[in-house]
């Protein structure tokens, strides 16, 4: 077990949460305050837990850490496998960080406290989950139960059109989901046929190259489902309904922590899998990532509503996540992962900082506002840092991701870098035209008088966001130094099994019809 630790870290900080719901489950539900401060000590002792993932991550190798592996399904090969490299690290950090602020910034919940909290802390450890399991099996399961948390926060506590955005929400990530499974079982029956092995094992079925008459089906549905996710262009639709009516917190873990799933998978699962059928989908991706910077900005541009103009900032600052990725060089892969962690502390603090205001004037709506920085200094400068972190200012966080995507985009594909740097232009334009109408000018609207600054708690978590925002900005190195040798490893598998040409079928095969194949399949015997 790498990693210098003797007992199982990622499992106690996978369920930890778990304990928990436990106690809430014996609190009654009336007792409000004491539900909020369980579920908030419970997150602050996760985000703790998590903590030595960061100290005693070993420097300088691309191999997973703190791995656990136990037997879990034996008659499928299904393992209870946990491991985290230089890829899922920081998103791991990522959950229990937000997490813990979300539930801060959930005091003004007041309807049905107690299960609000405990879907929040059920989603948090499918979440982990998620950015831990490196069982095929494990991975589906987690990927699957987020799901209900995320849909009863949507349906129960979000907005007036809350149960239209859940119901969209499940259904488009559901419609992705079962394609991938279909493409998992083919993978592990593929493995199978080829070892003799029944296993789930993501490590081994990476090991066990697919046929190409076959890859590039699998490649795309794969994709579909963590397009979806993210969300690219043309499949975001589901997107801003769902961080509209979300409640706060809920829009929150959704930018923040839901989406990378999406560009997760992509990098963990689609493009390692099906290196050569990556690189032959890679200008399709391309296409789709710039349309997804461009179309999300220029959206984002014409909204009314604070909180959907954030929304669609999610679609152009991930397609720029994709763009690194597929890109394929060194820097624009760190880049597109580091933006990832750079867009959920920018965007989560946005989403929050718009949450603070609706609490005071209960509308979102642009006009509504109008000169409150003399009313609200201390939220008007936070509100600014945020924006400036999410433009990419240098010194802030948002830039270092940024500049390494473009710079490293523009070494293989000089003109989709030059698309993809619009990004910086466009989100200065919707975000400083968004702080100009909110907080400056002459206040019109006699109800913005009144407004109270931001309390006690809320100054916290603004100052909890804006410390990695300088840290990362100032100081990206130590964060920079766990993500590369993964991502070397990772544009090594895409690239160098593809260059290869590492195929297990024959000529001949390669050149079969997809249904031809499938018959040829039939016929081969399977090894016992």
């Amino acid at each position: 077990m790498m990693g210098g630790v003797a007992y199982p870290m990622l499992t106690v900080v996978t369920f930890f949460p778990l304990i928990g719901v436990l106690v809430l489950l014996f609190i009654d539900k009336e007792s409000k305050n004491l539900i909020r401060w369980v579920a908030f000590i419970t997150t602050v002792i996760e985000f703790i837990l998590s903590m030595p993932l960061y100290f005693r991550f070993h420097l300088g190798t691309y191999h997973y850490q703190f791995v656990e592996r136990i037997p879990w399904i034996k008659i499928l090969g299904a393992s209870y496998h946990l491991g985290v490299d230089g890829i899922s690290l920081f998103l791991v950090l990522l959950t229990t960080f937000l997490t813990m602020l979300s539930i801060l910034a959930s005091w003004s919940i007041e309807k049905h406290v107690k299960e609000y909290m405990i879907s929040f802390l059920l989603l948090e450890t499918t979440m982990i989950g998620v950015f831990c399991a490196l069982d095929m099996l494990l991975f589906y399961l987690f990927w699957e139960a987020m799901l209900v948390p995320m849909y009863l926060l949507i349906g129960v506590w979000g907005g007036p059109r809350r149960v239209y955005a859940a119901i969209k929400f499940f259904l488009y990530t559901m419609a992705g989901s079962v394609l991938m499974l279909v493409s998992i079982i083919f993978l592990y029956y593929h493995h199978y046929k080829v070892t003799g092995e029944l296993s789930f094992s993501l490590i081994k079925l990476l090991a066990t190259p697919v046929p190409a008459v076959v890859a590039p089906w699998l490649f795309l549905a794969f994709a579909l489902a963590f397009a979806i996710k993210v969300p690219m262009f043309p499949f975001h639709t589901w997107l801003p309904d769902a961080h509209v009516e979300a409640p706060t917190a809920g829009s929150v873990i959704l930018a923040g922590v839901l989406l990378k799933m999406g560009t997760y998978g992509f990098i963990r699962f689609c493009m390692p899998f099906f290196p050569h059928a990556s690189l032959r989908f890679t200008g399709l991706f391309l296409v789709l990532a710039v349309i997804s910077i461009i179309y999300g900005a220029l959206v984002a541009l014409v909204q009314d509503d604070m909180k959907k103009l954030v929304a669609y900032t999610s679609v152009s600052h991930l397609g720029l996540v994709m763009l690194g990725m597929f890109a394929l060089t060194l820097q624009s892969v760190t880049g597109g992962l580091l933006q990832m962690v750079n867009h959920g502390i920018s965007t989560g603090a946005l989403f929050l900082l718009v949450g603070m205001a609706y609490d005071r004037r209960h509308t979102r709506l642009i006009k509504d506002y109008g000169g409150i920085a003399r009313v609200m200094p201390i939220y008007s400068a936070f509100f600014l840092i945020a924006t400036l972190s999410s433009i990419g200012l240098p010194g802030l966080n948002g830039f270092v991701g940024e500049f390494l995507a473009l710079v490293g985009t523009f070494k293989s594909h000089p003109v989709f870098g030059a698309l993809g740097a619009t990004t910086s232009v466009l989100s200065a334009c919707y975000m400083l035209w968004l702080v100009k109408r909110v907080f400056y000018h002459e206040i019109t609207v006699t109800e913005n008088l009144s407004l109270k600054d931001l309390g006690f708690r809320e100054v916290v978590i603004c100052l909890m966001f804006s410390i990695p925002m300088f840290w990362i900005g100032i100081y990206p190195k130590p964060v920079l130094k766990r993500m590369e040798p993964s991502v070397a490893h990772f544009i090594a598998q895409v690239k160098g099994e593809a260059a290869m040409a590492i195929e297990h079928s024959p000529q001949a095969k390669e050149k079969m019809s997809l249904a031809a194949y499938l018959v040829e399949e039939r016929k081969v015997e399977v090894r016992p």
